[in-house]
């Protein structure tokens, strides 16, 4: 792949006053190799590969880092699903506390910022594996720095797992408690048609039908996109359009170009390059601030959603056009604690958690970073996520929630998270939702668009 002299310095400009970075370098790592029956020579097995690996991947994103001079913000591992890795032992809930904190020390060793995979693939059904995970979820997290946990909860193909989505209410509320300011429920998502290659936090995991190892990209740019925006009030949408896609094309190609080096260093092959635009707490790095720059007077008032449409609409086609390993999530994330101009729009009353929800039925990810008050009950969290995974499952997306009930903080407050969680207003919810359906527990039957042979 040929990089002009042209876009070497337009990737310099964007680093340089526009945010643009790479978001996260996350190496995935199949396991499945080091199960046993014997815990001890399980973790120690587990620990040894990801501490070496985990260092190469560190110093070689040191050395690309500098070698470029585009920032590379994450250094990320995923791992097999932890449910599946931890078939052949007790199912206890001290089996599943020791291995989240061995995968929390290898990290830490390693110097990793996160370690996921931490979850399981529920969509249908669970196993004993499974659900003694699950059960173990708010002790592995709130006694964990690193360590990050995902549940596919429904497909397309396979329908919602409600039993499970009805459980996921109450892990919720127990994680919460058990850490400060709710902030483990920051490393919990839950997700329908989970992606097997997907880049971010706290979703990814290394799929079953990956390799060994494999080296996938997570680029960001809502800084550059928001800057291009703005250098066009006038031009009409369909212009609009092709000057975000032709930006995300150059973002795209930087990832790509460091990704595939890296994996060659590494000795592992090149996965994919994740083109979402991730928004951050840096003024100017903002999803919200761009639809703004559209001409939607606040991010949560009508247009919002059509102008997410077309923004999500031409990241995957400048990223389509640049690559043709574009996987992941690619879309564009909604985070409210994570985005300044989410945040105003929340405090401002523009956005509520009704429009969030219709804003997720066209872009990627879907509730995200979100708090609600400490006392919302379980079932309501519940209901919460079926819907927005109803969503996935009907539109043939993948939708996920990450809601942090924050304890002692009510409707109007704002929780403090600091770093790349940013602060979060505290949304309103209803007290009551659904309880008699999700008490029904079972399975929302896959629709009929699942019947494509």
């Amino acid at each position: 792949m040929r990089i002009s002299v042209e876009e070497v310095f337009e990737t310099v400009q964007m680093t340089m006053d526009q945010n643009f970075d790479i978001r996260t370098v996350t190496l995935g790592i199949n396991l499945k190799d080091c199960m046993d029956r014997d815990g001890k020579a399980f973790n120690k097995r587990v620990h040894d590969r990801i501490v070496k690996m985990g260092r190469q991947l560190n110093k070689f994103s040191g050395e690309l880092e500098s070698k470029y001079g585009v920032p590379i913000i994450n250094r990320r591992i995923s791992i097999t699903p932890a449910s599946i890795l931890l078939e052949p032992l007790p199912k206890t809930v001290p089996t599943v506390v020791k291995f989240a904190k061995t995968l929390d020390s290898a990290a830490g060793k390693a110097g990793i910022d996160f370690i996921g995979g931490f979850g399981g693939l529920i969509q249908k059904g669970m196993t004993a594996s499974d659900k003694n995970l699950l059960r173990a979820i708010p002790k592995a997290l709130s006694q964990t720095q690193r360590v990050c946990s995902f549940f596919n909860l429904g497909s397309t193909l396979a329908g919602l797992n409600m039993t499970a989505i009805e459980r996921v209410g109450h892990v919720l509320k127990d994680l919460a408690g058990m850490s400060e300011n709710g902030i483990g429920c920051a490393k919990l998502v839950v997700f329908a048609n989970a992606p097997e290659d997907n880049p971010f936090m706290a979703g990814a995991h290394h799929g079953v039908g990956e390799p060994d190892f494999s080296l996938n990209i997570g680029i960001s740019g809502p800084g550059v996109v928001r800057a291009v925006v703005a250098k066009n009030p006038d031009c009409d949408l369909t212009a609009l359009s092709e000057v975000i896609k032709r930006t995300v094309f150059k973002i795209t190609r930087a990832g790509e170009l460091v990704g595939r080096e890296m994996a060659e260093l590494m000795g592992v092959d090149f996965g994919i390059v994740d083109v979402s635009l991730a928004s951050t707490t840096a003024v100017g790095d903002s999803v919200a601030e761009i639809i703004e720059a559209m001409g939607v007077s606040q991010m949560g008032r009508p247009g919002s959603t059509a102008a997410l449409a077309l923004l999500i609409d031409a990241v995957k086609k400048g990223g389509a056009m640049a690559s043709g390993n574009v996987g992941g999530l690619s879309g564009t994330f909604i985070p409210v604690s994570e985005d300044l101009g989410m945040i105003r729009a929340v405090q401002n009353g523009s956005l509520t958690l009704d429009k969030l929800e219709a804003m997720t039925s066209v872009c990627s990810v879907g509730l995200d970073m979100f708090a609600v008050p400490g006392d919302t009950p379980g079932d309501v969290l519940s209901a919460i996520i079926a819907d927005e995974l109803a969503i996935g499952m009907a539109n043939n997306k993948t939708t996920g929630v990450r809601v942090i009930p924050v304890p002692g903080m009510k409707e109007g407050d704002i929780v403090h998270f600091g770093g790349l969680l940013g602060s979060a207003p505290i949304m309103g919810v209803p007290r009551e939702a659904s309880p008699d359906f999700i008490a029904r527990k079972g399975r929302i039957p896959a629709p009929i668009k699942a019947l494509r042979n």
